[in-house]
């Protein structure tokens, strides 16, 4: 998909809302107290085709540890916006700096079964970035086509046991990784907003 394709199919349509086995499993958090959270989708075009930056976030965090994920974290109270906070925590894990990065927009908040309220910021990367990973938080990162991501036949159920209950959760297998999560979540509404006609 070229960016213009991109910009096209997301800005010219409402924002789609997520799967409707996500928002059911966190539903019972309509009325708690979440904390705030913002991601970057970053996209990266590469011979004329977007591609996606995702990490492998270190295995000794409290949080997704070990997941694929996006860069991104929690907003702290110096943070004026979800904008400011997935560009701050995508310098501080992956060294990307503001200069190169053009947000574009964002999908509606996710609310997670781990209690945060999740914006997932939209932005084009310069694609000359040097990534300068923080080890403590990122294990690597790497990229994937937006083609692949955003074809809804790659995206599949998968039965987990979380916390002795059992779920089906969405995935996506991408050669050795395996995207699930939080992050199969974003990309499942990301998937239905482009393929709006």
């Amino acid at each position: 998909m070229t960016r213009l394709e991109f910009l096209q199919r997301f800005q010219l349509h409402q924002l789609s809302d997520y799967h409707p086995e996500s928002k059911q499993r966190s539903a019972h958090l309509q009325h708690v107290s979440l904390r705030s959270a913002s991601v970057l989708i970053g996209l990266v075009e590469r011979q004329g085709r977007l591609q996606v930056i995702l990490t492998k976030r270190a295995a000794h965090l409290k949080h997704h540890p070990g997941q694929i994920s996006f860069p991104g974290g929690k907003v702290e109270p110096s943070d004026p916006n979800a904008h400011f906070t997935a560009l701050r925590e995508a310098e501080e894990e992956i060294g990307l700096r503001y200069d190169e990065v053009n947000i574009i927009g964002h999908l509606p908040d996710l609310l997670t079964i781990s209690r945060f309220q999740v914006t997932p910021v939209i932005a084009f990367v310069d694609p000359n970035y040097q990534p300068k990973l923080d080890k403590n938080e990122v294990d690597y990162l790497f990229e994937v086509p937006l083609e692949f991501l955003a074809h809804t036949a790659n995206m599949a159920t998968h039965r987990f046991n979380i916390d002795g209950k059992n779920h089906r959760v969405l995935a996506i297998p991408y050669q050795s990784h395996f995207i699930w999560g939080v992050t199969a979540q974003i990309i499942q509404s990301l998937q239905t907003q482009l393929s709006q006609q």
